[in-house]
């Protein structure tokens, strides 16, 4: 193997690093939206008590929603992190 072989799998190797640490911190986003939809749906059933179930079945759908960006981001990072190696090195030789 020539030693610009192994600069290439190095980069190669570093940029699925890099890309799966950036990737997982997708996962901070939803987590903080998800918690301010939590606490805005209690301040609104503290204020009007009758319409819980309407602003709970609401919470949890966009909550359900929210969550589906941080699962993208986990199975991206996991993906670059056990994936993507395998086949920049077939590429590489």
């Amino acid at each position: 193997m020539t030693d610009f072989q192994v600069l290439a799998r190095g980069i190669a190797l570093c940029g699925c690093g890099i890309g799966a640490g950036l990737a997982l911190i997708a996962g901070i986003g939803p987590g903080i939206g998800e918690g301010n939809a939590v606490a805005k749906a209690l301040e609104a059933i503290g204020r009007q008590p009758e319409c819980k179930g309407d602003v709970t079945s609401t919470m949890i759908l966009g909550v359900a929603l929210a969550e589906t960006t941080g699962i993208y981001g986990f199975v991206t990072g996991l993906l670059l992190i056990f994936v993507a190696p395998g086949m920049f090195m077939k590429f590489l030789g």
